[in-house]
């Protein structure tokens, strides 16, 4: 199975016209502004669960790590969970259901802790019960969002919403350290739950023209449609150069997680927390920065080497991090800058790769291939985290850092093989995928 992938004259070509701006687009700006709330209420929540293991539960350092691997551990489950979401016909109903269900788990944790009955296990089981959620409503956003803007306008829609992704990462973690030092960390999280009550809202209210799924009982298996999503993600050129350059880019990044990189910073920069977490809030702010000039600088290079721009761009910084030394404001200057310019890159690269992606799956796979990419790309995120600790225990920090980023910047290779640099603008419809 191979996709057919098309692109579009230059932008200055007299066939090529402007699609209408989506703050235009009421629907899609509900959407966005569910999508927003929800994103700033991830980030108090981020906060407050490892807070409330430590602060209420005293856990260990071991606990708080198993706990952030529950949230991560049920994406090795989206090929399957992508695969079922395919064959539902109601994507937006999913959608509605897995915000609930966040909304409704998240909210047992303050009730639990006034009753006095929190526990570690609870805590594990909100971890892998809103994780499990997340990868439902992801891959039935994939199907939901193609149908929500038109082809010409997924690069303007996924800078939007990667912009408000962009903005909570700078501003959520102040306003969830406030919420927690104000009201405790387990109220605290009622704020993230209301945020899931809100996009349940809004998302209610967004209606798209959703394709019909066929429904007889002898359609196929669920093993077998999981198949195909893997198949048509192998086959297919650009998903299958973009997933392996994504893989290669998560793995090696991954090998100097925040965790190691705040490390490197403190022992080894010897700088103190509050200018680590300055270092951190410039290299958000490269992120929003990223997010809103993505699609000017796809109209100006073209979407393909925007691409391949973002991959070098994302990892390539650690190693200016790596090679810091002197006084104390060029150490901080230079993870400032690091950090800005991975935060540009990641979303040059994640803004316009989601965006082609988007435009070469058909519908009818497009939430089995949103788990089948998930399961990879993520899956291998903790494999990377694991190998960079053993590597900086064996080889030390600043190897480690020069390993992610040279090894980072190598996954562009990927790209380069493949037909993503050649495209210049998307099609003004999906393209289809034929049988070969």
């Amino acid at each position: 199975m191979k996709g057919r992938w098309t692109t579009r004259p230059a932008s200055g070509s007299s066939s090529a016209s402007a699609p209408e701006s989506l703050w235009r687009d009421r629907r899609f700006v509900r959407f966005w502004c569910g999508q927003s709330v929800s994103q700033f209420g991830d980030r108090i929540s981020e906060l407050a669960l490892p807070l409330m293991a430590v602060g209420a539960l005293h856990a260990s350092a071991n606990q708080v790590a198993l706990l952030t691997a529950l949230v991560w551990t049920p994406n090795l489950l989206g090929l399957f969970l992508g695969a079922w979401v395919d064959h539902r016909p109601a994507k937006r109903r999913l959608m509605l259901l897995a915000d609930a269900i966040r909304a409704a788990v998240l909210l047992s944790l303050p009730i639990a802790y006034a009753l006095d009955t929190v526990t570690l296990g609870q805590l594990y089981t909100v971890a892998v019960l809103t994780g499990t959620a997340a990868v439902v409503f992801n891959t039935a956003y994939s199907s939901f969002f193609a149908h929500l803007v038109p082809p010409e306008s997924y690069v303007e829609a996924n800078s939007k919403l990667s912009a408000s992704r962009s903005v909570s990462f700078i501003a959520g973690p102040a306003v969830g350290g406030a919420l927690v030092q104000a009201l405790t960390a387990p109220v605290a999280v009622i704020a993230d739950a209301l945020s899931f009550v809100t996009s349940a809202i809004l998302v209610g209210r967004t209606r798209v023209d959703e394709p019909a799924v066929p429904t007889t009982p002898s359609g196929p298996s669920l093993p077998r449609r999981a198949r195909e999503g893997l198949t048509f993600v192998i086959h297919e050129p650009v998903m299958r150069a973009g997933l392996l350059c994504a893989t290669t880019v998560n793995f090696f990044t991954f090998l100097s997680g925040t965790g190691l990189l705040v490390l490197f910073a403190d022992r080894v920069l010897q700088l103190s927390p509050g200018a680590i977490g300055l270092a951190f809030g410039v290299g958000a702010t490269g992120g929003l920065l990223g997010a809103v000039a993505s699609p000017v600088i796809a109209r100006r290079i073209g979407i393909g080497r925007s691409i391949v721009a973002g991959a070098v761009l994302f990892p390539a910084p650690f190693a200016l991090i790596a090679a810091a030394t002197g006084p104390a404001w060029t150490r901080l200057g230079t993870l400032g800058a690091a950090e800005f310019l991975s935060a540009f890159g990641v979303m040059l690269f994640d803004v316009n790769l989601n965006s082609l992606q988007a435009s070469v799956v058909p519908d009818g796979l497009r939430s089995r291939v949103a788990g089948a990419y998930s399961t990879v790309n993520y899956g291998v995120r903790p494999l990377g985290a694991l190998i960079g600790g053993e590597l900086a225990t064996l080889a030390g920090l600043r190897v480690t850092l020069t390993v992610a980023a040279v090894g980072g910047a190598m996954s562009a290779m990927w790209l380069l093989a493949s037909p993503i640099p050649g495209v210049r603008e998307l099609g003004r419809a999906p393209v289809e995928s034929r049988q070969e």
